[in-house]
């Protein structure tokens, strides 16, 4: 369970919502443009575009759940269960892994445009990072300031979808999200005239009773609705606090408290970390659910010619301004 989302104002930012039951030590990196990209089937890179994203490290190669590029480009995955389908090698083709993909199209491409061609190319291959970690089912959400795609890797091929929502969530596919909102186009951010009936004398009783058919569950298809909406009808100053603080409020609509959401393991699934990134300035925000202060690292304020991560382990205690 997971929601991205975009949104520009005097700059444009990319997040997400990262939904699961337990943590594996997320932290958010900093790669340099010379720390060594291997590629199981693709090369390697001796030099390539700087990133910054969310990531779990493990001997030392950090696995990035989400993340943007020196030049704007942003990735994250979203957990695509029962749909993603990753075949064998396949010559002719740019065999990338799932676990690499986010840094192999970060690392060599500065917008939407320019990797789609790859990405018409591109087989996601069935390679797991190694056995104690197999490959998550997901698809991906790619954006730039000008345009937002969606790739999914099924058993019928990979599927590119145009974006025009700038959201993604994840079961069902991207087209079933997309034309499921075709059940919502008469939500309003007003309340409305009275359609149901001439002969009832119907009152607006309350705010925000043109929202009343916005659905309220925290199942994929209700968060794209909610997400989608709120999104399309965000009204926010365009300096820096007040733009990444709205960013967050968008997200906060469709994130998991703790309580409400039992996986058929017994587990509660929650809103383990929301992320806004500045993808002009390089600036990762992040909150989490243990600690709603947000926090900011630059990538251009750590060593970006540098070959080495810079690592900055996530803040999870909670931070409580006592005014007396």
């Amino acid at each position: 369970m997971c929601t991205a989302i975009t949104l520009t104002t005097d700059n444009h930012y990319f997040g997400r919502n990262l939904d699961l039951t337990c943590s594996y030590v997320e932290e958010v990196c900093v790669m340099p443009r010379r720390y060594p990209l291997v590629f199981r089937k693709m090369g390697s890179l001796k030099e390539h575009y700087a990133i910054i994203g969310m990531a779990t490290v493990v001997d030392g190669i950090p696995l990035f759940y989400d993340g943007v590029n020196e030049f704007g480009l942003s990735v994250a995955g979203l957990n695509f269960p029962d749909n993603a389908y990753y075949p064998p090698c396949c010559d002719g083709k740019y065999n990338v892994t799932p676990f690499e993909f986010i840094p192999y199209i970060l690392a060599g491409f500065k917008t939407v445009d320019e990797a789609i061609p790859l990405l018409e190319n591109i087989n996601l291959v069935n390679i797991p990072f190694s056995e104690q970690l197999p490959l998550s089912p997901l698809h991906w959400i790619i954006s730039d300031r000008k345009k937002s795609i969606v790739v999914e890797a099924m058993k019928d091929g990979v599927h590119i979808h145009e974006n025009p929502v700038g959201v993604l969530a994840n079961n069902p596919p991207f087209n079933y999200h997309l034309y499921n909102l075709n059940n919502y186009r008469s939500l309003n951010i007003e309340n409305g005239e009275n359609t149901l009936s001439p002969d009832v004398e119907l009152q607006n009783y309350s705010e925000g009773l043109g929202l009343t058919a916005l659905p309220g569950s925290v199942s994929s298809a209700s968060r794209f609705v909610r997400a989608s909406f709120a999104r399309a009808n965000s009204v926010c100053k365009t300096d820096e606090a007040s733009a990444v603080g709205q960013f967050f409020h968008l997200l906060s609509f469709v994130e998991v408290p703790r309580g409400i959401c039992k996986t058929r393991s017994g587990d509660w699934n929650i809103t383990l970390y929301s992320s806004c990134i500045n993808t002009d300035k390089g600036i990762y925000y992040y909150t989490t659910y243990s600690n709603r202060q947000i926090t900011a690292i630059n990538m251009h304020k750590t060593d970006l010619d540098g070959s080495a991560i810079s690592r900055f382990p996530l803040l999870l205690e909670q931070k409580i301004n006592y005014a007396n």
